[in-house]
């Protein structure tokens, strides 16, 4: 059944009423290749391009997944959970809002996860997760809209099994601008990240679809496909594991390193994301959002 949430209504619920997730709807079952991935790769803090960050810690982890098994604890791999203290299978919107925060900015309670990151059996820690959010490559700032209260996204492919596309799943070591398609060695001062990057373009209605990808898309030489006509922030979101070293015993939760993905719901302040949009991106300006000063 199609989940279809729209943008206007104040009753977003992720767990829906008489409504249970398709398991072949799981996070890359249906890959809808139309929504494409950026024309390039664009890395996190370097340069001036206007941005805001947030740096969130781990929350906790779980065999859950609110957009995809909404109301079904316990049916998706292990996840790590930044951000929203509360985020479950059963979150809704007033539920996020109602709930905590682990990242700087208190405001900030939008939902983030990710597949844990396993090496010999043993689930690697997650030190925190970095999100910058800006405009898509060459796309006008001035034209970038806040996201809608609940809008839910997932980047990445979880059914992988090559490569994907660096521009939208990648691996580093610390705060490089070096993007690769597998964890490279890093040193214990560099340490592991994955960088998943979201897109930039929605379609204006829904906060989500049965496919979870079909009311988004990432923009092409600035522009955002007339099906998906809203500019949106495009959110990179760094996960840095305490992991160090050799990586061939190095998986996901999801599978292969292949399958790295992230997922977002937007529960943020609606006042604080606005002026965040207004000050940091329209203005170009790069923002520590824990300060609200420009960094760079």
């Amino acid at each position: 059944m199609k989940r279809t949430l729209r943008a206007g209504s104040l009753a977003f619920a992720l767990v829906a009423a008489g409504c249970a997730a398709d398991p072949s709807h799981e996070h890359g079952a249906h890959v809808n290749t139309a929504n494409g991935a950026p024309d390039r790769v664009i890395t996190g803090p370097q340069g001036g391009r206007g941005q805001f960050v947030v740096e969130c810690a781990l929350s906790h982890q779980a065999q859950d997944d609110p957009i995809v098994f909404p109301g079904r604890p316990g049916q998706s791999h292990l996840h790590d959970f930044f951000g929203n203290t509360t985020t479950s299978a059963a979150s809704t919107l007033a539920s996020l809002h109602a709930g905590g925060s682990t990242c700087e900015q208190a405001l900030d309670r939008a939902a983030y996860w990710s597949p844990a990151l396993i090496r010999a059996g043993q689930v690697v820690p997650a030190i925190k997760s970095t999100a910058y959010y800006r405009a898509g490559p060459d796309v006008d700032p001035t034209t970038v809209v806040a996201y809608p209260q609940g809008l839910a996204m997932i980047a990445g492919n979880a059914a992988a099994t090559k490569p994907q596309d660096p521009a939208v799943l990648a691996w580093t070591c610390g705060t490089s601008g070096e993007r690769a398609t597998a964890p490279p060695v890093c040193s214990a001062s560099r340490k592991l990240r994955m960088v998943v990057t979201f897109p930039d373009c929605w379609n204006g209605r829904d906060l989500d679809t049965a496919s979870h990808i079909d009311h988004l898309a990432y923009s092409r030489a600035g522009q955002c496909p007339p099906e998906k006509p809203v500019p949106i922030p495009q959110l990179q979101f760094t996960i840095e594991y305490d992991h160090a070293g050799p990586t061939d015993e190095l998986r996901l939760a999801s599978g292969s390193t292949m399958s790295g993905h992230a997922d977002f719901v937007n529960a943020w302040d609606p006042g604080k994301l606005q002026s965040e949009v207004e000050l940091c991106i329209h203005r170009n300006i790069v923002c520590g959002i824990t300060s609200g000063r420009r960094t760079g």
